[in-house]
């Protein structure tokens, strides 16, 4: 056992004994709380290991929806209940593979920063001994509160820790031989999603006066055509402050078509796509009398699915580089860590062109719940971005 030290300032050790300076803390209950915890301690991470081995349970939009729409006490009783187990499952697997990445891509300082949050956020969620009643339920739902904002900027330092890896690794092996990083960057940005989701749909539960046909982070008559216009919109602000103008945007569907989708999600995904159309369009004629192509989309009501077409005319994709755009590190896009390289890793705004995971965390959110996104494109012409969301609702949360 580690001796506590007579003052809390002072040395304490994380799971790889790297030395981190402990200012004094707010609260020196919670500084007491914590280190009796264990905090990188050998009994911390025999627990991170032990959950880590359990089950984890996957839900489906439809149950989240139904479940949700009757928020009384028991109902917050019953959701608390389940991410107290649940949550440390996840968390913990996602913490035991940032241990051991390959390439060495654990060593890197933006990832270690990363697994130190999830170490963090398993000690916090366990130091809830029980949900017994609705006062437990209380300081629980503050606690992962916390958790969530903790991790608002895990996709961007990750990002900065595989193009910290990037940077000192020989170019020929870029693409070739990386499967096992995309593919844990998929399981661990999946699992993300689904982390947040699931706090943030207990959280948002407790809204005394929710939004009509809004429940949790689901609206229950969501329209694709509002939230694209929505997206679209503050995709084409960011081209006007950039390049001074930017394409139109020409949206095609029924306003009046509604179906229960996380808004949020959709926003996110069709903004990245937008922007991403915009940038190529803006690019290929910003020195050409021509006047810029408008972006369309399109947005079809099927019996399986909804699906969200957007097509550019911004010079297409060479056919030698679709298979990259769905890896985490590929981009068109100027490199930030190169203009931030004096920074080191430090707390401040990141940028997001450049990292390379736009597109694949794109395809995250459609596949989460049960769609998909494809790309197809004709070099010299444009590109189609197709987004598959299913509105069936039934498809349970991909477990990575």
């Amino acid at each position: 056992m580690l001796a506590v030290p007579p003052s809390l300032e002072g040395i304490v050790y994380s799971s790889l004994h790297r030395p981190i300076l402990l200012f004094l803390l707010p609260s020196l209950a919670m500084a007491a709380k914590k280190w009796l915890m264990g905090f990188g301690s050998k009994s911390l991470m025999d627990e991170v290991q032990r959950w880590g081995g359990m089950k984890q349970t996957g839900v489906s939009l439809k149950y989240m929806m139904e479940f949700g729409s009757r928020p009384t006490d028991r109902n917050l009783l019953i959701s608390a209940q389940f991410l107290h187990k649940e949550l440390p499952i996840r968390i913990a697997r996602r913490a035991i593979e940032l241990e051991s990445l390959p390439h060495g891509l654990s060593s890197m300082p933006a990832v270690l920063k990363v697994r130190d949050w999830y170490l963090d956020s398993f000690r916090d969620v366990r130091s809830i001994s029980d949900v017994k009643d609705m006062n437990d339920e209380k300081e629980f739902t503050q606690v992962i509160k916390a958790v969530k904002v903790r991790h608002n900027n895990v996709v961007p330092m990750m990002a900065l820790g595989v193009q910290q890896l990037k940077k000192g690794m020989d170019p020929k092996i870029m693409y070739e031989d990386l499967d096992e990083i995309h593919q844990f960057l998929d399981r661990f940005y999946m699992s993300r999603i689904g982390i947040r989701m699931l706090i943030g749909q207990h959280v948002e539960l407790h809204n005394p006066n929710p939004p009509p046909h809004v429940v949790g982070y689901i609206h229950t008559k969501m329209s694709p055509v509002a939230v694209a216009r929505s997206a679209s919109e503050d995709a084409r602000a960011i081209c006007l402050r950039e390049y001074g103008s930017a394409p139109d945007i020409n949206i095609y569907g029924d306003p009046n078509f509604t179906f229960p989708y996380v808004p949020n999600h959709l926003h996110m995904m069709v903004f990245e796509l937008v922007k991403n159309s915009l940038r190529a369009v803006q690019e290929r004629f910003l020195h050409s009398d021509e006047l810029a192509p408008p972006i369309r989309i399109i947005v079809a009501d099927g019996i399986e699915d909804v699906t969200i077409k957007i097509s550019d005319e911004g010079g297409g994709i060479p056919r030698s580089g679709l298979p990259k755009i769905f890896t985490y590190l590929y981009s068109t896009a100027k490199n930030p860590l190169d203009e931030n390289a004096d920074q080191g890793v430090a707390d401040t705004v990141m940028t997001m062109a450049g990292y390379g995971y736009g597109l694949p965390i794109c395809r995250l959110y459609a596949r989460y719940f049960g769609g998909d996104l494809q790309i197809i494109s004709i070099e010299g012409y444009g590109t189609d971005a197709y987004l598959h969301l299913s509105r069936l609702g039934d498809s349970q949360e991909p477990l990575p």
